[in-house]
């Protein structure tokens, strides 16, 4: 596990605006994962941005340790070298094990504002899939990802009756309280998870929705779904009809919509419609709401209701970060045997070749008048009892590969000095003692 690492920010201790500033626009996010992956000497790399997320995994070249690469990663995704401290301050970083945790509970959802959601889910495997398609991502990646979306698969059976709000969850909750029992159209701006999963809640709940996109064509197969009719975003910044509530989730690095848009919003509503900005960057600007007479939710507000709720989560998923553990165990055994897996083979055959040699040299000497089967049943004692004399050796080094440094493990092998090279050597010194 040492060579894979972990590199980024999060709600946890940043801004919506500050996860922004590391953000890649999902255009542009496969044309330059080649150069994230050059920033970090050739790694395997994947690249998640969400809502209140950015997250750089990334496996080491060579099985070399992965090492704190926050200042790589600055330069990379800010354009610039951080001042002294700023990289440290700005980003968090995990290497080995800790980077594998990780990564394990961002995709079981343990790391979500919203404890255990699901759609972090589908993001991680987008995220991996543009990885792939982009050529950045290798074997290492691929099995650590691999294991974490089967393990974040397994928790939602687990918690399927009882699934946790998401964000979009709580965005649509908001959505239907301002909106009582009127009934005017509700906008979705962007074709994105969080725009689906709210436009269900409001299709559900009886709601006429309007799909808005720069590209109708994307959005149509989700809009007649749904019974809900599209427009392209140009038309609705022109001349927005009238609106309950504009939910905004659209990957650009630009508002979506200006100030002279949300002054026209404003004017075609009786009641002045509620604004959910999913965006990241945000796709309204605060000021700009504000100034049209709007009122904005955006990714802080949201993230803020979801605090009091998170121990009450956390606790609820107890059994599944259990399972976490369980996983992550089991891993770490299968890795640490895959690295020495032919140096333990090489001891094995070493006490093998030493026993057989040793044999032979009886059957020479002291024991020459034996026939031919009881030359056969004295070699394969020899083979047996090498290797049940093997066998402690090779499962307490097996073991304690799973927490020595591979600096450890390689110096048994150095001061074991039991190679084939030197099993020669071995047998005539013991003719010579003989």
């Amino acid at each position: 596990m040492d060579q894979i690492g972990v590199v980024g920010l999060s709600y946890r201790h940043a801004s919506a605006e500050d996860v922004a500033r590391f953000a890649i626009p999902k255009a542009q996010i496969e044309a330059r994962l080649p150069d994230l992956r050059a920033a970090l000497r050739g790694a395997e790399v994947v690249f998640l941005a969400t809502c209140n997320r950015v997250e750089v995994i990334f496996a080491a070249r060579d099985h070399s340790a992965a090492g704190d690469q926050r200042g790589a990663v600055f330069r990379a995704l800010r354009g610039r070298d951080p001042q002294l401290g700023e990289a440290a301050e700005a980003l968090r970083a995990w290497t080995g094990e800790a980077a594998v945790e990780h990564v394990f509970l961002l995709a079981c959802g343990l790391n979500s504002a919203q404890a255990g959601e699901h759609e972090i889910t589908a993001q991680l495997r987008g995220a991996w899939d543009t990885a792939r398609t982009a050529r950045v991502c290798g074997p290492t990646l691929d099995r650590l990802l691999g294991e974490a979306l089967s393990m974040a698969n397994r928790v939602h059976r687990l918690g399927a009756a009882t699934r946790p709000p998401s964000l979009a969850d709580l965005g649509a909750a908001r959505v239907l309280a301002h909106c009582g029992v009127r009934r005017e159209p509700i906008a979705l701006v962007g074709v994105s998870p969080m725009t689906r999963r709210c436009g269900q809640i409001l299709h559900d709940a009886g709601f006429a929705l309007l799909i808005v996109n720069r590209s109708p064509e994307v959005a149509k197969e989700w809009a007649e779904s749904i019974g809900a009719r599209c427009l392209p975003l140009d038309e609705f910044r022109a001349a927005p009809p009238r609106v309950a509530a504009v939910v905004l989730a659209a990957a650009t690095s630009e508002a979506v919509l200006g100030a002279k848009a949300l002054v026209a919003l404003s004017q075609a509503a009786i009641i002045p419609p509620l604004i959910i900005d999913f965006g990241l960057p945000p796709n309204v600007e605060p000021a700009a709401a504000q100034a049209a007479g709007l009122a904005r939710i955006g990714m802080n507000e949201l993230i803020d209701a979801t605090r009091e709720q998170r121990l009450s989560q956390l606790v609820r998923l107890a059994p599944v970060r259990a399972a976490i553990d369980e996983r992550l165990a089991r891993l770490r055994s299968e890795l640490a045997t895959r690295a020495i897996g032919r140096k333990l083979a090489d001891l094995r055959d070493s006490f093998e070749g030493i026993a057989a040699a040793h044999m032979e040299q009886l059957l020479t000497e002291q024991l020459r008048d034996l026939d031919a089967a009881q030359r056969e049943v004295l070699r394969r004692f020899a083979t047996t009892l090498a290797r049940r004399l093997a066998h402690l050796p090779l499962a307490g080094i097996r073991a304690a590969a799973e927490h020595a440094s591979a600096d450890t493990v390689d110096a048994f092998f150095r001061a074991a000095r039991l190679q084939r090279a030197g099993q020669a050597n071995d047998v005539d010194s013991g003719k010579r003692n003989s």
